[in-house]
């Protein structure tokens, strides 16, 4: 099963996993192509088409907001979700995106973000980006964003199976049953055995940061819903449950308060 706890596992941003967090991955790694080719000196404009359903329910997802975020050198994982409101202001009130975080560049938004009444053939979660010199193209990409924050490029979909980069794991297994087998097999815990096939992808000390990451991001998503009231930001106008949630249980511990016969469940939905 060549699939890393870091692919089930995905700090971002919501709404959406598709249609935030894909768009804003294939964003970002279209910004970081034209710095790695050498490109970004050059560029004067960059348009993106939203094809399908990205198109049709991105701006309820955030999707445009979320390729300008991208485009601007931004990732899901590692933005402050406190600044996201100001970036985009500044964009939309200047007409002016600052590409990769270097590279200042004229961006209208009726003009450079397409919203088309069109579906790709691969995937229906279809993005193209195209970065120009005038009227000269100079880097063009399709992105298709397949959950999970997952995106796929059309020259991976385009290459020969021969040329994709398989990862060869010490410990193979489809199977809960598989995996149980392999750890009496070869006296392993579970833990161990998992540990065993990350670091066919990177280091240890890499995969215990990063699940060190994930853990501070879960606890400080927790203490966020704990403290906050409102609405959810992303345009959906979905009111915040978890603050009062929280108070009402608090309220089942003191004297003299009749207290649900959920109330162990209700805790465990809370967090």
């Amino acid at each position: 099963m060549a699939i890393s706890v870091f692919d089930l596992f995905k700090i971002g941003i919501g709404p959406s996993s598709s249609h935030t967090v894909g768009p804003m991955r294939a964003a970002a790694t279209f910004a970081q192509a034209l710095r790695e080719q050498g490109l970004l000196a050059q560029v004067t404009r960059v348009q993106v088409r939203l094809y399908g359903s990205l198109s049709a329910t991105g701006v309820g997802h955030a999707t445009d907001r979320a390729c300008l975020l991208g485009l601007m050198g931004q990732w899901p994982d590692r933005i402050d979700p406190s600044t996201i409101e100001s970036r985009i202001g500044q964009v939309l009130q200047e007409h002016c995106l600052m590409l990769d975080g270097s590279h200042p560049l004229a961006f209208d938004y009726g003009r450079d973000m397409l919203l088309l009444d069109e579906s790709l053939p691969y995937h229906p979660n279809a993005m193209s980006l195209e970065a120009m010199d005038g009227q000269r193209s100079l880097l063009s990409q399709t992105y298709f964003s397949v959950g999970g924050g997952f995106i796929v490029e059309q020259a991976e979909i385009d290459a020969p199976a021969s040329e994709m980069n398989a990862v060869m794991l010490p410990y193979e297994f489809d199977s809960g049953a598989q995996l149980l087998a392999l750890c009496k097999a070869h006296n392993l815990s579970v833990a161990q055995l998992m540990m065993a096939n990350e670091c066919a992808w990177r280091p240890e000390a890499e995969v215990r940061e990063g699940l060190l990451r994930i853990w501070a991001a879960m606890r400080e998503c927790v203490a966020n819903g704990l403290r906050n009231e409102g609405i959810l930001p992303g345009g959906l106008h979905v009111k915040r449950r978890a603050a009062r949630l929280h108070r009402s249980l608090q309220e089942l511990g003191k004297p003299n308060v009749i207290g649900s016969t959920l109330g162990a469940m209700e805790w465990v939905n809370l967090f």
